[in-house]
């Protein structure tokens, strides 16, 4: 045997960017650690990423090609599955339209250096605009804000969380999380950081989740009322004459029109409604706006709900109108070494509803349509109507809204196509299944999530282990994929990209090229460079026409219309009368940590919590197993009786039900789980960005017989 050496590289299971250091003789791997030597994470990481060792390991893994037959999956080349499925989607395209194939591009996505540089070509070769993917299950009103009000949909503005004196967390765990649209490794130390500074963090949530019981303070919501919140906060804001523009005084305008807008909802007007008193709301507004430096933080709770969109801009507003926006300590843009903005101009025409859904007319988005759409757009005939189907690493059974019916809806297809490592709940519809490398065998460098990021970093991760001859790189099969798709001919030097060539010329001309910036650069430092923290750029960053910040988009003051009549509407719904909401594990990430052996071992976390009162009223005893149903279907699972979620709540894990028959995921069959998405309804959206709405689906409990 070869000596034992060490490998550095970033975790890319989650958003965090954790540094790792790996022991590894000849192709085993022997440890996965923190890298305490990493400048972002300095030694910390989360159970998530033992996973890349399993996943590497994994029996079950595809690592060819495989084709569904009558009798069963039979092995083929690449050269067969990339010529048949040229084919198949060329010819029902010929007869059906462009748009008669449809791309859906999964959460892993965004954590692989070769499928970020690689699909954009790969979606301009399939020519159509019939493209989803699970950014409309997720954080779709975070991109809608950020283009309406700052000129690009990826100019997100994410919490200095490192310097703030106080910090509002709405809907967001980021303590299980370890971010979320806030890339920040070891949350629980920066947010105890806050508390030894004298800083104070509070948490909203219907819900006391691991980030409120470390916060120095919980409020218990009532779902999707956080709108609502926001709007009197804001409002006591104008009330007290408190509003603070400073250096961003010259590109902002609106204000006074935004003060008479948000006259109707005072504290003591929406208190009723979202749950929370009057005196708690002036107190949480008087806080924020007293504090050295501030900032709200509002995520999937405040996301995933019909009003998504309010949520994520007046969340923007309440930063900007207290002077925490562009300023050390509030919300603040990152400067990424490789710049998703490099080539954007300002005044850049926005793709919202350029075209919308066939069916619900629902809108198109950063190019793609709300995934709430994909299973009408399947089994409704007509001109448009969705033939086949490509996914890439992606499980749409278990991650969309009614994922049961978009089950259904595969089945329909004329042909499908996964790109995944797994025989799955979804793929197990496809036709041809092509599994790429993964985790140790890729190259990373973290592009969405230095964008992202609480501090300007940069880190390239050379493959642990070279790929077998028999293997392909996830970028080469999107790459071989577009070059037979492509109407024209690709030419040479394209075909010859690797990610890191692309790479390498984009931190060359990126914002710190001129300090050397390269990938050999990041190769000699393979810890990773630390830039610096976030610094006031919202000048140079802006993307609008006239490059002020529009406070006031006209589409988010028609949506008022429809946050009003909550306050006009029966609290419940009496057929359904409890409020279902999600809940994040720590060792589980999305649909996709499953059959990882040492992440699912243990008492099974599938369950559903529901308050004390309410399972004495239903009879309901802890561990008892219970129907949960709602209008798009009903669940059994076991129920645990706590008082960390509200009256009325409950919750369950969403990312579960990895026991369905036809998979090879023969390690999640062990902890059967069963999937939220099998309750929640593919009808509710957020009508504004198309989002999905997944908390606040309402549902019946009783007692299983």
């Amino acid at each position: 045997m070869s000596e034992i050496k060490t490998h550095y590289r970033n975790c890319n299971i989650c958003e965090a960017m954790c540094g790792l250091e790996i022991k590894y003789q000849d192709k085993n791997i022997i440890s996965i650690k923190g890298d305490k030597d990493d400048p972002f994470s300095k030694g910390y990481n989360c159970p998530k990423a033992t996973a890349l060792q399993d996943f590497y390991e994994d029996k079950d893994r595809l690592k060819t090609p495989i084709r569904r037959t009558k009798t069963g999956w039979e092995d083929i080349s690449w050269e067969e599955a990339y010529t048949e499925i040229a084919e198949k989607f060329k010819t029902i395209q010929a007869k059906h339209g462009k748009n008669s194939l449809a791309l859906y591009l999964g959460n892993p996505n965004a954590h692989n250096l070769g499928n970020t540089l690689f699909l954009k070509p790969f979606m301009k070769s399939l020519g159509t605009i019939n493209r989803f993917s699970s950014a409309s299950a997720d954080q779709m009103p975070h991109h809608v804000a950020s283009n309406f009000m700052f000129g690009a949909g990826m100019l997100i503005p994410v919490p200095d969380i490192d310097r703030t004196d106080f910090m509002l967390i709405i809907g967001g765990n980021p303590v299980v999380s370890n971010g979320s649209m806030m890339t920040a490794p070891n949350v629980i130390g920066r947010l105890k950081a806050i508390q030894k500074r004298s800083g104070k963090v509070v948490v909203v949530d219907p819900r006391r989740t691991h980030t409120a019981k470390v916060a120095d303070q919980h409020l218990f919501i009532r779902p999707e009322k956080d709108a609502l919140l926001l709007l009197a906060l804001i409002n006591r804001v104008f009330a007290k004459n408190a509003v603070k523009l400073r250096h961003l005084e010259e590109i902002i305008d609106d204000i006074e029109v935004f003060k008479t807008i948000s006259e109707a909802y005072s504290a003591d007007a929406v208190a009723e409604f979202v749950g929370i008193s009057a005196q708690d709301i002036y107190t949480l507004a008087d806080e924020f706006m007293s504090a050295n430096s501030a900032v709200c933080y509002s995520r999937m709770g405040a996301s995933t709900q019909t009003f998504g969109g309010l949520c994520q801009w007046l969340t923007n507003v309440l930063n900007i109108i207290t002077g925490n926006f562009d300023r050390a300590g509030g919300a603040m843009f990152p400067q990424p070494a490789f710049d998703l903005l490099r080539n954007y101009k300002k005044g850049f025409k926005s793709s919202f509803g350029q075209y919308h859904s066939r069916v619900r007319k629902l809108p198109f988005f950063n190019g793609e349509f709300p995934v709430a759409a994909l299973a009408e757009e399947i089994q409704t005939a007509g001109e448009g109507q969705i033939k086949s189907l490509i996914t890439v690493a992606g499980n749409p059974v278990l991650s969309s809204p009614s994922g049961h019916k978009l089950a259904e809806a595969f089945q329909e297809l004329d042909y499908m196509v996964c790109v995944d490592i797994y025989l799955n709940e979804t793929t197990k519809y496809a036709n041809i299944i092509l599994p790429a490398t993964t985790g140790v065998e890729n190259a990373h460098y973290d592009i969405f999530f230095n964008s992202f990021s609480v501090r300007n970093t940069v880190k390239y991760s050379a493959p642990l282990f070279e790929r077998e001859e028999y293997q392909r790189n996830d970028y080469e099969i999107l790459k071989e994929l577009t070059i037979r798709m492509s109407d024209e001919e690709v030419p040479a030097h394209v075909k010859s990209l690797t990610p890191e060539i692309i790479l390498d010329v984009e931190l060359k001309k990126g914002p710190y090229g001129e300090q050397g910036f390269s990938l050999q650069k990041l190769i000699d430092n393979p810890h990773g460079i630390d830039i610096g923290p976030l610094m006031p750029c919202a000048a140079e960053r802006i993307k609008t026409s006239d490059g002020k910040i529009n406070l006031l988009p006209q589409l988010y003051v028609d949506d008022l219309v429809r946050l009003n009549a909550v306050m006009s509407q029966p609290a419940r719904n009496k057929n359904y009368p409890f409020d279902l909401i999600g809940r994040r594990l720590v060792k589980s990430h999305n649909t996709w940590t499953q059959n990882s052996a040492r992440l699912v071992k243990g008492k099974n976390p599938c369950t559903l919590e529901i308050h004390p009162d309410d399972a004495q009223q239903l009879g309901v005893s802890n561990g008892q197993l219970v129907n949960v149903s709602s209008i798009s279907g009903e669940v059994l699972i076991n129920a645990v009786i706590t008082d960390d979620v509200q009256r009325g709540v409950v919750t369950m894990p969403q990312g579960w039900g990895h026991n369905q028959k036809g998979t090879n995921m023969s390690i999640a069959a062990t902890q059967p789980g069963v999937s939220i998405n099998d309750l929640t309804d593919v009808n509710r959206v957020d009508l504004l960005t198309g989002n999905a709405a997944f908390n606040g689906t309402p549902v019946a409990i009783k007692v299983a017989t």
